[in-house]
C-alpha cells in the first residue's frame, strides 16, 4: 500500500481526499490552489452552482495576489491568462477583460486534474462540470461545503496557502528542486527557503506540517488549531504579534536540546518538527525534552512518508536529510533515537490518546 492510500484511509472522508489533493496532486502550475482557495469561498457563499463567469472572480482573485508577490505561477515559460491577471494588477487589463480571458483559457486543464492524485481520481469529489446543452458551471457537492463549514476550515485554508507558497518559491528559484532546501527558523516559527547564499522567508510551519497530521494532535490525536495568521508580503512573511489562543506548539520531537551535544544532526530538520497539542507539549505531564516512546518513532517514520509522497520542495528536503529510500530513512530515525536515548537516557514519554488514530 502506497503513503498515499494509506492516508485516505484514516479520518473523515471529505479532509481526507482535500488534503491530498493538495499535498500529493502533481503540481505544473498553481492553478490548483487558487481554484481549492474559489471553492471554499463560494462554499461558504453557500453557492451550490456557479457558472465559469461567477467562478473566474475568486479564482483569479487568489492569483493576482499571489502573482503579487510570486511571479512565477507555473512551470511553462509563458501563459496569457497568467499574463493577463498580471496585466490586471498593473492596471493595464480591466476586470472584466481578466473574467473574460479566465473563462476563456484559465480553465482548460485545472477542472479536468483537480482531483487527480497519483495518476486517478480520489474517491472524494468536491465539484462536478455540467457542461450539457451549452451549459458551462460547476456544481458543488456536498464534500465541499461539509469543508467549509467544518471546524477545520481555516487551517484548510492555511494549508493550502502554505503548500502554495512552497510550490511557487521552488519555481521562483528557477533552479532544481534537489538544490533547494528548506530550513527551520524557530524564532518566526516558519520554513525558509535556502540556495547557496540565497535566503527568504516562505511560509508558517504550522500551515506546511499540519495537512500531513489532518489537523490533529502529533501524540494524542486531538484536533488542534493551526491556523496561526501569518500571512505573506512582497518582502516576506508577516508574523502575527502574539500567538493565538489556542494555537499549537511546533515541537521538536527529539529534543533541541541534543544539538549542543550532537551537532552533526540537523535538529531543526524538517523530518524532526511535529504539531502538538500544548498539553503534550509543555502541559502537565507534558513531553518537554523528554525522548517519546518507540511507538511515536513509528507514527513519526509514516509522517516523513507522507511529506515524501508530496511532491518538492519538502519531499526533496526530507530525502536529503534522511535518506533515499523507506528503508534508510527508517534506519535513519532509528540511529537518531539510539544517540538520542543513550544522551538522555531514562522513562521515555508517552500519553493516553484522546481521539481515534487521524493519520
Amino acid at each position: 500500500m502506497s503513503a498515499i492510500d494509506e492516508y485516505l484511509l484514516t479520518g473523515s472522508p471529505e479532509e481526507s481526499n482535500w488534503r491530498s489533493v493538495i499535498l500529493f496532486g502533481r503540481n505544473a502550475a498553481s492553478y490548483k490552489f487558487a481554484l481549492a482557495q474559489a471553492l471554499i469561498d463560494l462554499a461558504k457563499q453557500d453557492r451550490d452552482s456557479v457558472t465559469l463567469d461567477q467562478l473566474a472572480d475568486p479564482y483569479t482573485r487568489h492569483l493576482c495576489e499571489h502573482l503579487a508577490h510570486s511571479p512565477k505561477q507555473s512551470t511553462s515559460r509563458s501563459s496569457k491568462f497568467i499574463a493577463a491577471c498580471s496585466g490586471f494588477n498593473n492596471g493595464e487589463v480591466t476586470h472584466d477583460a481578466l473574467i473574460s480571458t479566465a473563462v476563456q483559457l484559465g480553465f482548460n486543464n485545472v477542472l479536468d486534474a483537480f482531483h487527480v492524485v497519483n495518476q486517478g481520481d480520489v474517491p472524494v469529489k468536491f465539484f462536478e462540470k455540467d457542461f450539457s446543452r451549452g451549459s458551462r458551471r460547476l456544481i458543488l457537492t456536498d464534500e465541499v461545503f461539509k469543508l467549509a463549514n467544518s471546524d477545520e476550515a481555516g487551517n484548510i485554508v492555511q494549508e493550502t496557502e502554505s503548500r502554495w507558497n512552497l510550490v511557487e518559491t521552488a519555481w521562483e528559484q528557477g533552479i532544481s528542486s534537489s538544490l533547494l532546501r528548506i530550513s527551520y527558523d524557530d524564532l518566526g516559527q516558519a520554513f525558509v527557503a535556502e540556495s547557496g547564499t540565497r535566503r527568504k522567508d516562505v511560509t508558517s510551519a504550522r500551515g506546511s506540517l499540519n495537512g500531513y497530521q489532518k489537523g490533529h494532535c502529533f501524540y494524542c490525536y486531538v484536533p488542534i488549531d493551526a491556523a496561526d495568521g501569518t500571512a505573506r508580503t512582497e518582502g516576506g512573511l508577516i508574523l502575527p504579534e502574539s500567538a493565538k489562543p489556542g494555537l499549537c506548539d511546533v515541537d521538536h520531537f527529539f529534543p533541541h536540546a541534543l544539538s549542543s551535544q550532537v551537532p552533526g544532526v540537523n535538529w531543526d530538520g524538517v523530518w524532526n518538527l511535529v504539531l502538538a497539542c500544548p498539553d503534550c507539549n509543555r502541559g502537565e505531564g507534558g513531553k518537554f525534552a523528554r525522548i517519546p516512546a518507540p511507538e511515536y518513532l513509528l507514527r513519526l517514520n509514516r509522517r516523513n512518508e507522507y511529506l515524501i509522497g508530496s511532491h518538492h520542495p519538502l519531499r526533496e528536503t526530507l530525502i536529503a536529510q534522511t535518506g533515499e529510500t523507506p528503508q534508510l530513512r527508517w534506519e535513519y530515525l532509528k540511529k537518531v533515537d539510539r544517540t538520542a536515548t543513550d544522551l538522555l537516557p531514562g522513562e521515555r514519554w508517552k500519553t493516553e490518546e484522546r481521539e481515534a488514530p487521524a493519520f
